[in-house]
């Protein structure tokens, strides 16, 4: 960045030296100025033809070119720094602007903040198990599919730790994913099925999940999610290869099951995805809606249209321990429920 302007008579001086045939480097002895400024005056005048200070597009960049580098510098590698963090570092070397103007930084360098895309955290050898598992099924017909009755837990998210994050990264890139496992804090674990037909039953789970617990869920709502389905008395119940769901007194009652309605057990060594098509995240926050709605029906909308069979208006709030409170005429409020 420039700490003086030289006079337009120096700038003259300079020009009419080059054109005496004298280098940079004699021009900047003679003159006692810096060769790059001489270079800079020489480029001017070839470029433009004149010495005058040209018309300004506007307001001088508040910001050294330096420092604009090196914001670029720092959102490149890393990608989930905010706009504030930036502001900050920027102010301890003395330079104090706004947030917009660091974001314009950014989109002139082409990077954009945009939200991060959350994949399943999977390994390799995951990752060649689900492979195996798609090419061993790529001779099933379309009637095989449909009696399957896919089944999983899955982690639903009740104050926020599901929220947005954002990375600053360029167009059409798939850089900075999040990686996602279906444990953690602030949730709960439900276990549900579903088949080609619609939503089985979903069940929440209290506490530790263990070979007994599952076992459980399975005796009371296995079979009647099958029948509900009209899946017939041959199906298949699919399910990931966890633990639990090898364990010895769940075999024995899959043992026990098969004999009584001749279904099949699919065990495959992969993480199953979030099958069940739950709103994965409830805002911890206020809830616009338009108009009044009843507590029940606003539960409704939480979840989402494709509701599991079990779970009718009466019965949300075994999932939910929140309630919904109207503090005026179009806002919500989640607050504990007592009940």
């Amino acid at each position: 960045m420039k700490n003086k302007e030289h006079t337009r008579q120096v700038r003259d001086t300079v020009v009419k030296k080059f054109k005496a045939g004298f280098g940079y480097k004699k021009i900047s002895q003679a003159l006692n100025i810096p060769r790059s400024t001489v270079q800079a005056i020489i480029l001017k005048w070839k470029e433009y033809q004149t010495t005058a200070n040209l018309p300004r597009p506007g307001r001088p960049s508040k910001l050294s070119a330096h420092t604009r580098r090196r914001l670029i510098r720092d959102a490149a590698k890393r990608p989930m720094i905010t706009l504030d963090e930036l502001q900050r570092s920027t102010a301890e070397v003395g330079d104090s602007v706004h947030r917009t103007t660091i974001s314009g930084i950014l989109h002139k360098s082409g990077l954009y903040g945009r939200v991060a895309r959350r994949k399943p955290f999977l390994k390799d050898i995951h990752k060649k198990c689900c492979l195996k598992f798609a090419t061993s099924h790529l001779g099933d017909t379309p009637n095989m599919w449909k009696k399957v009755l896919w089944s999983d837990e899955t982690k639903i998210e009740l104050f926020g730790n599901n929220a947005k994050r954002y990375v600053w990264r360029k167009s059409n890139t798939a850089e900075h994913t999040i990686p996602t496992v279906k444990h953690g804090g602030g949730s709960i674990m439900v276990w549900a099925c579903f088949s080609s037909a619609g939503t089985g039953k979903m069940v929440k789970i209290d506490g530790k999940m263990d070979g007994a617990k599952y076992r459980t869920i399975l005796e009371e709502n296995l079979m009647e999610s099958a029948k509900d389905l009209r899946l017939g008395r041959r199906f298949v119940f699919q399910q990931d290869n966890d633990p639990k769901h090898k364990a010895k007194s769940t075999m024995e009652w899959f043992g026990m099951a098969t004999s009584m309605a001749t279904s099949m057990v699919l065990n495959e060594e992969r993480p199953a995805p979030h099958f069940f098509p739950v709103r994965q995240r409830i805002t911890f926050s206020t809830l616009h809606f338009p108009t009044a709605l009843s507590m029940c029906s606003a539960y409704v909308i939480l979840v989402s249209k494709y509701t599991p069979r079990n779970l009718k208006a009466p019965n949300l709030s075994k999932f939910f321990p929140y309630n919904l409170k109207r503090t005026s005429s179009p806002t919500f409020l989640l607050v504990k429920n007592t009940v």
